[in-house]
Order: C-alpha cells, then sequence, then structure tokens
C-alpha cells in the first residue's frame, strides 16, 4: 500500500513507521489515523513481526491535532463538518486504545517535540525510548481545550499530579523529566542499541502471552468503554465550542494566539 502520511517500512522483524507529514509538523488527522491503523493491520497479519516502532522525523515525533483540518471544519459550519470532528475524534480514541491492547510490542522512539494528542500515542506505547532532544508538552488548555482522551493513558503512566501539572501548567518538559515521572522508559542517543536489547527478549515471548499481558494490566486500571466515552464526548464537547474553533482559527488564519488582544 502507498502512504500519504506515514513511512512504513518491515526490517526483519520490526515494524517501522515514520510519521510523515512534516508539513504539518506530524500533526493528527483522519487520514493520518486510518494509515496508521492500517499499517497495524499489516503488523497484526505478519507472524514475523515482533516489534512496531513509531517515530517522527525533522525534530518532531507529533504535535497533536492538526489545526489546519479543525480550522476548515469550523468555516464549513454544517452538521456535516460537526460529524467529521467526531468522526476523528473517536478514531483517536480507539486508536490509543487499540495500541495498548495490540499483540506486538509497540515502541515509541521519540526524538524532538511531542505536544497534546502525540503525547497520548507515546504514553500508550508499551515501551518509550527518547533522546537528549526529547520535550513533552500538552498545550490543549491554552486554546480552551482538556486533553481528555490523552489523559487515561498519561495518568496510568505518570500519575495523578504529574499528568495535572502537565495539563495546567502548559509547561513543556525536558527528557530528563519525562523520564523522572516514568513517562520516557529509557534515554540514549543509541536507539538501535536499545531496541536490540528489547527485542532480544521480546522475540522469545509467544504473541499470545503479549496480548494476554496487555488484556490483564487494562484490567488492573480504570480505562474501560465508560471512561472512553466520556473522554470522547468531552473533547467532541469542547472542540464544537464556536470560542475554541475561533481561538483555533485565527491561530491558523491570522497567527494571533488565543491571549493576544485586538
Amino acid at each position: 500500500m502507498e502512504y500519504r502520511t506515514l513511512i512504513v517500512e518491515k526490517k526483519n522483524a520490526i515494524l517501522q513507521i515514520t510519521f510523515n507529514r512534516t508539513e504539518a509538523r506530524n500533526s493528527i488527522n483522519c487520514e493520518f489515523l486510518q494509515e496508521l491503523n492500517t499499517a497495524l493491520d499489516y503488523a497484526k497479519e505478519n507472524l514475523e513481526i515482533k516489534i512496531v516502532l513509531l517515530q517522527g522525523k525533522n525534530g518532531v515525533f507529533c504535535s497533536g491535532m492538526d489545526f489546519q483540518e479543525v480550522a476548515s471544519i469550523k468555516e464549513k459550519e454544517s452538521s456535516e463538518s460537526s460529524q467529521k470532528d467526531l468522526v476523528m475524534t473517536q478514531m483517536y480514541m480507539d486508536t490509543l486504545r487499540r495500541i495498548t491492547l495490540f499483540s506486538k510490542v509497540v515502541i515509541s522512539c521519540v526524538d524532538g517535540q511531542v505536544l497534546a494528542g502525540g503525547i497520548g500515542l507515546v504514553a500508550c506505547s508499551d515501551l518509550v525510548i527518547a533522546t537528549s532532544k526529547a520535550e513533552f508538552g500538552l498545550s490543549e488548555a491554552l486554546w480552551g481545550l482538556l486533553p481528555a482522551m490523552v489523559l487515561p493513558y498519561l495518568i496510568r503512566k505518570v500519575g495523578v499530579q504529574k499528568a495535572y501539572f502537565m495539563t495546567l501548567t502548559t509547561i513543556r518538559i525536558s527528557v530528563e523529566e519525562a523520564k523522572d515521572m516514568n513517562l520516557v522508559d529509557e534515554i540514549s542517543n543509541n536507539m538501535d542499541h536499545v531496541i536490540l536489547k528489547y527485542y532480544q527478549k521480546i522475540s522469545r515471548m509467544e504473541e499470545k502471552t503479549i496480548e494476554n499481558m496487555k488484556s490483564y494490566f487494562r484490567k488492573l486500571w480504570i480505562i474501560d468503554e465508560n471512561m472512553e466515552r466520556m473522554a470522547v464526548n468531552q473533547t467532541y464537547t469542547l472542540v464544537s465550542q464556536p470560542q475554541v474553533k475561533e481561538n483555533i482559527y485565527n491561530f491558523v488564519t491570522h497567527k494571533k494566539f488565543p491571549w493576544e488582544k485586538n
């Protein structure tokens, strides 16, 4: 299959998925999510694949929601555009759940910025390796939004207070701070070496064992269908608010931040 938003390469038992929307800072839209799930379908069907790597390029892992797409939806102001908001929101939540239950080991390799919804992809990965250049931030509140769908997985990874700190302050944290709060599992500028170390152990496990492990850990945590539904509804409600749409539209169209007055 040809991908427009990803570069997908199989390297022996590893499927490497590189986010390739560099012109949009690897932001998330419907096409990106559709292609990511297609790549995961391929990994699931290929018995040789043991590990799926997620990575960005050009110093950006993922910058979260595609504001250009939200701004274009605002211009239409129709029931059709409202439905598109809901579809993308639900698709993102479904993708996070899928990664946490996926029968292969998913590793996020971070070399640069991870913002907003990109934090969700990192937090729901099985392992996170980051270089010294990595930094992480939740910027949603600046636009009148909340990282509602990210938080269940982020809290599972770092705890309530650290997740609240990131949400409230919107301050970007360094890779060392991310490691201290358990958002990052290992810091290394030689990712191939670290991946090989993990692969040597992971490759010995049965796929069903990994699937059972993920399923059991999910049952130990509070994420369920009701929480996911609440997270989707909260995000959709906020994205649909006229002021939030205006904030995003003004930034995309006029490079004006919400806190900048006329």
